[in-house]
C-alpha cells in the first residue's frame, strides 16, 4: 500500500510539472508549486493576463474513472478558495487583486486548460 502511495504521489508531482511547463509555454508566469498552508494546498500559483491564478492539476489515466476536470467538486473548490485567501494574506497581497482559478485536466497525454474553472466557493 506505501509503494502504491508513493507512485500515486510521484505521478503527481509529474503531471504538475508537465501542467507547468505547459503553463508557461502559454504566458504563464509561475510564482509557486505545491503552497501548502493549514487551510490546505493549491499545486501552482501562477500570474497571467494580469490576474493572480490558483491552478490545480488533476490526472486520469484514462476514461474509466472519469474526467479529470470532474474531481473538483464543491468541497475541492472551498478548500482551494479559502488556500487561496491564506496566500493572499501571507503575502500582504490587495482584496481587490483580480483572482481566477483554473485547472489543468490531464487525460492521458491530452492537457486541456480550463480558465476560470469555478468562482470562489466560501
Amino acid at each position: 500500500m506505501q509503494d502504491q502511495k508513493m507512485n500515486k504521489r510521484e505521478v503527481g508531482s509529474g503531471k504538475e510539472r508537465t501542467a507547468a511547463e505547459y503553463l508557461q509555454a502559454h504566458g504563464y508566469r509561475i510564482r509557486e508549486m505545491n503552497y501548502f498552508c493549514k487551510a490546505g494546498e493549491i499545486d501552482i500559483i501562477a500570474e497571467e493576463g494580469g490576474y493572480l491564478c490558483f491552478i490545480e492539476v488533476k490526472y486520469r489515466s484514462g476514461e474509466a474513472n472519469g474526467f479529470p476536470e470532474d474531481a473538483v467538486d464543491l468541497r475541492k473548490a472551498k478548500k482551494i478558495t479559502r488556500s487561496a485567501m491564506f496566500y493572499m494574506n501571507s503575502e500582504g497581497l490587495p482584496d481587490d487583486i483580480p483572482c481566477r482559478f483554473d485547472v489543468v485536466a490531464i487525460l492521458g497525454k491530452d492537457i486541456t486548460l480550463i480558465k476560470n474553472a469555478f468562482d470562489a466557493v466560501m
